[in-house]
């Protein structure tokens, strides 16, 4: 079974993304921020990161660029409900940084799955 870190400061949005993923089949490990995101993967390597670009503390653009430069296959989903980063959109900088895709919130879960499909393969 295919294991992904979710990393996203919204409890709600976490839960529900957790929830659509275990029903398709992926094991899900949460972590709040980016900092505890790659402090767990560090320790416990996943097949896929998920995360949140925008969030306090250790953002997930942060998270990207340190898992990227220390673990460079690295695959990473970054999502975000947008804002701009000097000319940038966050997205645009995450996938500058090496995010394999990026999603807009609100995006449909069915982009979510085949985003994950398109990263590890199904579960």
């Amino acid at each position: 079974m295919a294991r992904i870190l979710l990393i996203d400061d919204e409890d709600q949005t976490r839960r529900m993304l957790r929830q659509v993923l275990e029903r398709a089949g992926y094991e899900v490990i949460e972590a709040r921020d980016g900092e505890e995101g790659v402090r767990y993967y560090y320790a416990h390597p996943t097949d896929l990161v998920i995360t949140d670009v925008l969030m306090p503390g250790t953002r997930g653009l942060d998270a990207i660029v340190e898992l990227r430069a220390k673990v460079p296959d690295t695959k990473i989903i970054a999502i975000s409900g947008g804002g701009y980063l000097g000319d940038l959109s966050f997205l645009d900088a995450a996938k500058q940084v090496g995010a394999r895709s990026v999603l807009q919130k609100p995006f449909e879960l069915r982009e979510l799955l085949e985003a994950v499909r398109e990263a590890i393969g199904g579960p």
